[in-house]
């Protein structure tokens, strides 16, 4: 199984590294007969300064070649000042646009363990286990045209204004949607409600008026789910006020960027939320939920717990190794139940451990 590793920028070296530390635990194992070729590769800041731009085309050929791609964090304040086909955040949307991967799966659970350090009272959050389905190859981020309208003197950086254009087809909301059914579908056969929420902005937005009707043509296929339609703004709330009764959510580019970060809170930490992006035929790129976070890079304090189980989610999607992923999610449990805690997800003078103790203790976990 042949995976292409991007560590990136800041924290995202530290993180893979740990990921890649349980990934040889596993292969260690002789009885679960795993097998991987790791080929690492720059992406991001990384590689603008090695290569002159943050998708070298021998990156990019690397990710195509691969089974998957495990991916770390892309991101940092000293490229602000390039342009922006040249920033470190292109490579990621320069990665789902050439794999074609178009959803992004960001489930959200609570650990009981962590309960105390998710932002809601645990008794509206314990027991959270919901999954967002983000759309990623539309809407805004990708929308022609856009730009920015030149003062008259010909310069932009006096410019009178600035657009972008939001934009969706039916085939993109149409294998979305198939997506989070199938996924309902496959939860509500593990005990959950079998319900999808479908998140718009119907009663302002064109765009995403034909996105819930489409929505609700695909549905048809689906008599055995639930659908609901909720608007971004409520769903923002209900978030907050009532996570528990979300099962899947759906919803577009834009609005699952803002929803899955704030979801991200509920667990306790971003750096609890693991995250795949897939292609029509299950091949992915896996990443943590959070950025590259480039003030603590290099010291030893990030928590790798969403990249180890983003790997997790690897070998579920792409590589179809469900025990074996089964065994790492096993294994991130067991030492939150130990009490080891990274700074982000520890109580108030709780003892924390850095990044590789933690990683240390998941290949430990694993037996």
């Amino acid at each position: 199984m042949k995976i292409a590793v991007l560590p990136g920028d800041g924290i995202g070296p530290e993180i893979v590294a740990e990921a890649v530390k349980v990934l040889q635990r596993l292969e260690a194992d002789q009885a679960a007969g795993l097998r991987f070729e790791l080929e690492f590769a720059d992406v991001g800041g990384t590689a603008y300064t090695n290569h002159g731009h943050p998708l070298p085309e021998a990156t990019l050929a690397l990710a195509k070649q691969a089974d998957a791609v495990l991916f770390g964090a892309v991101g940092d304040p000293r490229f602000d000042a390039l342009e922006r086909h040249l920033r470190p955040e292109q490579a990621i949307l320069g990665l789902r646009k050439n794999l074609g991967l178009f959803a992004n799966l960001r489930p959200a659970i609570l650990y009981g363990e962590l309960a105390a350090a998710s932002s809601l009272k645990p008794e509206v959050v314990a027991g959270l286990d919901i999954l967002i389905v983000r759309e990623l190859t539309g809407d805004i981020y990708f929308g022609q045209p856009r730009g920015r309208r030149p003062s008259p003197d010909g310069a932009f950086a006096g410019a009178p204004e600035a657009f972008d254009t939001m934009r969706y087809s039916r085939p993109e909301i149409e294998r979305i949607a198939h997506v989070a059914f199938q996924a309902a579908r496959t939860r509500k056969a593990a005990g959950h409600a079998g319900k999808v929420t479908s998140v718009d902005k119907a009663n302002v937005l064109e765009t995403f008026q034909f996105w819930k009707d489409v929505v609700i043509e695909v549905h048809a296929q689906y008599p055995d789910i639930a659908l609901e339609h909720m608007y971004v703004d409520n769903a923002a709330m209900q978030l907050v006020k009532a996570p528990k009764k979300f099962d899947v959510i759906v919803t577009g580019n834009m609005f699952g960027d803002i929803l899955s970060d704030e979801a991200a809170m509920l667990t306790g930490s971003i750096g609890m939320l693991p995250s795949a992006s897939l292609d029509a035929n299950g091949k992915g790129l896996y990443e943590p939920s959070h950025g590259s976070a480039p003030d603590i890079g290099g010291k030893g304090v990030a928590n790798p717990l969403a990249t180890i189980l983003s790997a997790a989610m690897m070998l579920r999607y792409s590589l179809r190794q469900p025990e074996a992923a089964a065994r790492i999610e096993q294994a991130v449990q067991a030492v939150l139940r130990q009490g080891l805690r990274t700074a982000d997800i520890a109580e108030p003078g709780a003892q924390t451990v850095g990044t590789a103790t933690m990683g240390d203790a998941v290949v430990a976990a694993l037996g």
